[in-house]
């Protein structure tokens, strides 16, 4: 019999980025995550597993990056890479469809809403670790997007934190298959466990 490593009483799911401009065609990302999505299972994978998690009662917390204004690097000292390429593209903008959650991915009733983050890590700068102590989480599983970025971020922040970090890499996807091997290859120095869609499932209580 297998036993239950992820139950409600002490696990929350942790979906990364959720938005339309990422996970609904016509996006302004949604090209260039969907040969690595499609590769790895992501959507279909994150079909059996919201739902699953929401059935168990296992909190689920979303974990958004900053939505994009026309004004918001002005007099930055040091912009990361992302930034860089978002001042013109404007992915998530604000009081935009690409800047809302998607539909299916996003948040649902019970569901909690993290502070957006405004680089990689979900902790950095945001109420996450607070909300998952007043939460009782002490296991993280993390699905979402970009697979060696925000999600590699907030799962090694999250390790150095103290919680037991789960990692599930056809749940997740890149802007590139690059990006998929470096999250793969990294992943083993923080996480605790790096499971399939199929695996977690059948550890979930």
């Amino acid at each position: 019999m297998t036993t239950a490593t992820y139950t409600a009483a002490d696990t929350a799911l942790l979906v990364v980025d959720p938005y339309n401009d990422f996970m609904s065609e016509g996006g302004k990302l949604y090209e260039a995550i969907r040969p690595t999505a499609e590769a790895s299972g992501l959507f279909d994978n994150l079909r059996k597993i919201l739902p699953a998690f929401r059935a168990a009662g296992v909190k689920v917390f979303i974990v958004p990056h900053h939505r994009s204004r026309a004004d918001d690097y002005a007099k930055w000292d040091h912009l990361n890479m992302f930034q860089k390429a978002n001042i013109p593209s404007q992915a998530f903008g604000e009081g935009t469809w690409g800047g809302e959650f998607n539909p299916e991915f996003g948040p649902q009733e019970g569901d909690i809403v993290v502070k957006e983050h405004w680089a990689q890590s979900g902790f950095a700068n945001t109420d996450l670790d607070f909300l998952l102590k007043q939460h009782g989480a002490r296991k993280l599983v993390l699905v979402g997007l970009i697979a060696n970025s925000c999600i590699e971020s907030t799962a090694r922040f999250g390790m150095e934190l103290g919680y037991h970090v789960t990692i599930v890499p056809d749940a997740t996807a890149a802007f590139s298959h690059e990006g998929m091997v470096a999250a793969a290859t990294n992943a083993p120095m923080y996480a605790h466990a790096i499971l399939k869609t199929e695996e977690l499932l059948g550890q979930l209580g």
